[in-house]
Order: C-alpha cells, then sequence, then structure tokens
C-alpha cells in the first residue's frame, strides 16, 4: 500500500503572493539556499490553511497559517502551535518539527510557520482501501495510547510551563466558547443556552495539569499503512490545563452507535467505537496515565459545546462571504444536532 496523494493546486480564494513568500523562505532558511520553490496545498482541513513548499527536487516543508477573515481571539494562534513544536519533538516523536515563525503578515497575509513535512494518511470520511479490522482497532489503540504519552510529558523541562494557566482553566473554557457562541451565532438556541448553564454549575476539580492538544481527534493526526500514528498536528490552540479536557474531545468524535452523535457522524467521519467501545477508551487511558476519569461525562458535554461552537464559526465564515468553500455551506443544519446530542449527554 502506498499513501494517497495528499496535495492538489491552490484554491483561488486562499492563494497568497508566493514570490513574497519565497523570498522569504530564501532569506530565512539555510536549507532552502537559492534553489526554486513550488507552492501547493494540502486541501483536506476545514480551518487553518496549510501549504507544501517544495524546494528544488529533495526538500519539502510544510507551511500553516490562519484561515480567511476574522478569527475569534484566542484562535488559529501561529506562534502558539510554533512555541509548542519547536520544542515538543524533542521528548514526543508524533509532533512534527516546526523551523520558522513569520509575524509579518506583509509576507503572507497572516503569520505563518514552516514545519517538517511527515507522511503518511489523514483519515477524514472513510477508511483507508486496505484498513482491515486489525488495522483500524490498532489505530484506535494508538491514538488513545498517544494522548496517554503526551499527558506524561514533563512540560515543564521543555520550557513551555508559560504556555497557559492551569488554575481556573477549565472554568475559563466554558466562559470563553459561551462567549464565542455569542459571537458566532446566527440566531439563538435553547440547547446551547441550556447546555452551557449546566457546563458553569459543575466545573469539576482537576486533578492534574498536563500539556494539553485541545483539539486532539482522528482527523488531526497522521497515520502510517500499518495503522499507527505517524504524527500529530493542529497545535494552535495547546495549552496547559486539566488532562480530561483532551480526552472528552476524542470521545466527542468517537460516539458508539447507540450515542445521538453517532447519527450525527455517521456519514461524515469514521467511526472508531467498533473496534474500542468508548468505556474501554476510558479505561485504557487511565490504566496508563493513573488519571480518575469518574468525571467524564462533564468533559465530553464540553467537548460538544464547543464543537458546536468550532461548526457556527466555520459555517458563518461561509455564509458572511469570508469564504467560498462550498463544504461548509451544509453545517447550518448540523449545529442544532450537535447541540442537542451534547445535552442529551448531561440530562
Amino acid at each position: 500500500m502506498t499513501y494517497p496523494v495528499d496535495v492538489a493546486p491552490i484554491r483561488e480564494d486562499e492563494t497568497f503572493d508566493r514570490e513574497r513568500v519565497a523570498a522569504y523562505l530564501h532569506a530565512n532558511l539555510p536549507d532552502v539556499g537559492d534553489r526554486p520553490i513550488t507552492f501547493l496545498q494540502f486541501p483536506g482541513g476545514k480551518a487553518n490553511l496549510t501549504y507544501l513548499a517544495r524546494v528544488g527536487d529533495d526538500l519539502e516543508l510544510v507551511l500553516r497559517r490562519p484561515p480567511l477573515g476574522p478569527v475569534a481571539p484566542g484562535s488559529h494562534d501561529m506562534a502558539r502551535e510554533y512555541s509548542v513544536l519547536a520544542r515538543l519533538w524533542e521528548v514526543f516523536p508524533k509532533a512534527p518539527r516546526a523551523y520558522l515563525l513569520c509575524t509579518d503578515e506583509e509576507v503572507m497575509g497572516k503569520p505563518f510557520f514552516v514545519m517538517e513535512r511527515r507522511r503518511g494518511i489523514v483519515i477524514r470520511e472513510a477508511w483507508p482501501p486496505g484498513f482491515g479490522d486489525e488495522t483500524r482497532r490498532r489505530t484506535a489503540v494508538d491514538l488513545v495510547d498517544t494522548l496517554a504519552a503526551l499527558h506524561l510529558v514533563d512540560y515543564e523541562s521543555l520550557g513551555l510551563a508559560d504556555l497557559g494557566r492551569p488554575e481556573g482553566f477549565v472554568a475559563r473554557q466554558v466562559a470563553g466558547w459561551t462567549k464565542r457562541w455569542h459571537l458566532a451565532k446566527e440566531h439563538d438556541l435553547a440547547a446551547m443556552d441550556e447546555l452551557g448553564s449546566y457546563l458553569e454549575a459543575n466545573v469539576p476539580e482537576p486533578q492534574r495539569a498536563v500539556l494539553l492538544h485541545n483539539d486532539f481527534k482522528l482527523d488531526n493526526t497522521m497515520v502510517r499503512v500499518d495503522g499507527t500514528l505517524e504524527a500529530v498536528f493542529d497545535w494552535d490552540m495547546a495549552t496547559l490545563g486539566d488532562p480530561l479536557v483532551d480526552l472528552g474531545t476524542a470521545l466527542a468524535y468517537w460516539a458508539d452507535p447507540d450515542d445521538a452523535t453517532f447519527l450525527i457522524f455517521g456519514d461524515s467521519v469514521v467511526s472508531l467505537s467498533p473496534y474500542l467501545s468508548r468505556d474501554d477508551v476510558a479505561a485504557r487511558y487511565a490504566g496508563r496515565t493513573g488519571f480518575d476519569v469518574s468525571t467524564l461525562d462533564f468533559y465530553v458535554a464540553l467537548a460538544m459545546y464547543r464543537l458546536t461552537v468550532i461548526i457556527q464559526q466555520i459555517y458563518i465564515r461561509y455564509v458572511r462571504g469570508q469564504t467560498r468553500d462550498e463544504r461548509f455551506a451544509g453545517l447550518g443544519a448540523v449545529v442544532p444536532a450537535l447541540a442537542e446530542a451534547g445535552l442529551a449527554g448531561v440530562t
């Protein structure tokens, strides 16, 4: 089995001044030298824009920048992502190494950073051909083990102790995502109001501070042909906080067949639950980390609330004409269904 082609020509509305970016890379990355650079796009993501820079015949680099249009405060933070990836690769091999951060918006239109190219498969809407049950189970297990390994990283030794403020992190998450909801919504939604009120009133006491990916799910990873993980991507929301935030996020997408979210996600994401149930995920994670998972329902509900907001943020960019990507046109119908599913998990 070979890896599929994962790049395409750059979408017209997501292009940039290629000569200016190439000149910047020539001037700031010694390995680039004066060799010609061509640019392509990784077209699969729905938020940050990711491009491939081919340098001569033997070097490929990845460039990441925020999406078009205004972005929510604190989101799509390229400097944050760079600061994590410039260090984490040393002890966590599934983190790609970052080489360069550009904060001059005149170069590409927004801040961007440059990182190493990894090769593998990003699994989004269907299992790759040749992935049988054993390989799929290996992917599910390695997702859990990778998350556990991340949460056991000594972030202080990497110089990342100033990445976030663990005290009160979850309460700030609830308040922050509630604010983002009100900024992005088209109209009031009773389920979101009720779920937000539940989250505000039931914040658990954290058991430990860890390095959080803060958006940990299958399609933010790259998988090898044997089913194990090659890399974890999309670190722009990484921070320090309660480890169950990451586990709750993973389980919000994991959905067992009898969960409401299974029906919502069924045609648009790969289901992992036939190969490892949510209960099995929680037990395996707890066994590898020693963390208490008894309050996990709260964190899954928080993840569902956050996911609903993220989908609404993507959709509203389309409604407001900030992107013309037609993949986003149908997301408005998903928002109320996600909100109801999140509320159902705690009522």
